[in-house]
């Protein structure tokens, strides 16, 4: 255990990235938003185990797996057959569904290795099912054996060196051209002519959308489904014409009102410390671009003078780069966002996009404001319930964090105020986004669940380290630089899983 001294210094450090040391421009004009007491979070269904039990009536969990034995022989998403699992199944067949999902996901992932893995270089043999498992009960953490911790050793292996194809640039959908397998070519075919097929239609439905977009969106129709999941453009095909020039000619009046005020008094500070951000931000190449930091600087300085209840708040900076780079994407050749120059794209597409990136945005940030008021009551709340529930899934790891007296605040609060975004590439948030908004509430109350799957992710990393300064380091710099969609969508299924255990039972929360 680390001295006080020491811990005081790590601390130091730790705080030094989050907002928290940043005083903000404006005060909080509303109360903090409690899920607890949120509607959809209190249900009137029966409460469900904390662990997965096999479901009551055999016949239904029969009947389904039935009707959808070809969908796993066929190769279709496994997260998208949880998403559809929920309409139609009640609590306890969609939890069995969850595991069954996990189990196949990692024995076709193994027979992937296996097949297409060259023989000097193959990678090592896949762990069985048990042991990709994301979350461990309090029961299991306790009776793991020596084979466990070595196949878990293998999984790290694997993480911090996955495959080329793992690695879709840009998340969602990946290029059939680059994988070896002609049935992923066509089942990735077959889920764009999906979406293409329902975007097609005069009147688009969402909820359609939300569920065929909860397993990936494919990189063409991203832009646009983005807008639509987001609630900036309309369901109706006619009106999104207007809607669009509308919108953009509002965003640029307030550039052409608000703008010139940034050296004011007033708000100097907000604009300083907005162009202090900006150059830290990733992807750098892209970022750092005169033209692209303009665009930042005028979005995030639009937004927080509109915003008083928040203001400007360090974080907010990170959550404008995922929509512009969607947006972008659809204008340039390529995947690889660092090399683009921007001068090569059209002054009056970057007016556009600058415009659709800021309502974009807007939208999101409507949803989670109460992270950025004065003191960010939310972060502090979702700290604390991811710490309860931690405690509830995997009871070893949190005794093990308390023991060598590291604090979820020092850890989570970034996680909470960036969306994940410093923990992973910008191709998993991008993928990981595809999902938030195909949620309801997905970044204010499904983040919470993938934060406690991607902790409890890193169990066996956590339990073997014995120092606070070394737990510290590892969880602020946890090795996801070789993610791809494969890990996504596992953590996604475990948050999913969490979720269904939790969100009609917060009582679980707490011991």
């Amino acid at each position: 255990m680390a001295s006080d001294g020491v811990r005081k210094q790590f601390w130091k450090r730790s705080s030094s990235k989050v907002p928290g040391s940043i005083q903000h421009v404006y005060g909080a004009q509303h109360p903090p938003f409690d899920p607890l007491l949120h509607g959809t979070l209190l249900k009137s269904t029966p409460k469900v185990p904390t662990t997965p039990v096999k479901a009551k009536r055999v016949s239904t969990f029969q009947e389904f797996e039935s009707n959808t034995s070809d969908a796993w022989d066929a190769g279709e998403d496994d997260d998208e057959l949880l998403a559809m699992a929920a309409e139609s199944l009640n609590t306890e067949v969609v939890m069995e569904t969850a595991h069954r999902v996990l189990r196949d996901h990692s024995q076709r992932q193994g027979q992937h290795m296996v097949q297409e893995a060259p023989a000097p270089e193959a990678e090592p043999p896949a762990a069985p099912a048990s042991d990709l498992r994301l979350v461990k009960s309090v029961s299991e953490s306790h009776t793991s054996c020596p084979a466990e911790s070595a196949s878990g050793a293998a999984s790290l292996q694997r993480s911090q060196s996955l495959p080329h194809s793992a690695s879709v640039a840009l998340g969602g959908t990946a290029d059939p051209s680059t994988l070896g397998s002609s049935a992923l070519s066509e089942r990735e075919a077959s889920r764009l002519d999906k979406f293409q097929q329902l975007l097609a239609g005069p009147h688009t439905d969402l909820e359609e959308l939300r569920k065929l977009s909860w397993s990936g969106i494919p990189k063409p129709v991203r832009p646009i489904t983005w807008k639509l999941l987001s609630g900036y453009l309309p369901a109706n095909v006619d009106r999104r014409p207007a809607t669009l020039q509308r919108k953009q000619e509002e965003y640029f009046a307030f550039i052409e009102h608000y703008y010139d005020s940034r050296n004011d008094e007033v708000h100097q500070d907000t604009y300083r410390q907005i162009h202090i951000d900006i150059p830290r931000m990733s992807p750098e190449a892209l970022i750092l671009q005169p033209k692209v930091t303009e665009i930042f600087e005028r979005i995030l300085f639009i937004w927080a003078i509109r915003h008083p209840a928040s203001g400007y708040v360090q974080g907010i900076n990170d959550l404008v780069t995922p929509f512009f780079v969607v947006f972008i994407c659809e204008y340039i050749e390529g995947e690889d966002v660092d090399s683009v120059d921007i001068c090569s794209v059209p002054a009056e597409v970057l007016r556009n996009i600058e415009a659709d990136t800021y309502w974009c945005m807007s939208k999101l940030l409507d949803g989670i404001q109460d992270n950025y008021t004065f003191a960010q009551p939310g972060i502090q709340m979702k700290v604390k319930m991811l710490e309860e529930l931690v405690s509830r899934i995997d009871e070893q790891v949190h005794q093990h964090l308390d023991q060598h007296e590291v604090r979820y605040l020092q850890f989570a609060f970034r996680w909470m105020n960036n969306l994940l975004m410093r923990e992973v590439p910008l191709r998993c948030t991008i993928r990981l986004w595809d999902t938030y908004q195909s949620e309801p509430e997905g970044f204010s109350h499904f983040h919470l669940y993938v934060c406690a799957a991607f902790l409890v992710r890193w169990r066996r990393e956590i339990l073997e380290e014995r120092d606070f300064q070394e737990l510290l380091l590892f969880l602020q710099n946890l090795p996801t630089a070789h993610w791809g969609d494969q890990d996504i969508s596992l953590l996604l299924a475990e948050a999913y899983r969490l979720k269904f255990a939790f969100a009609d039972a917060p009582n679980h929360y707490k011991k």
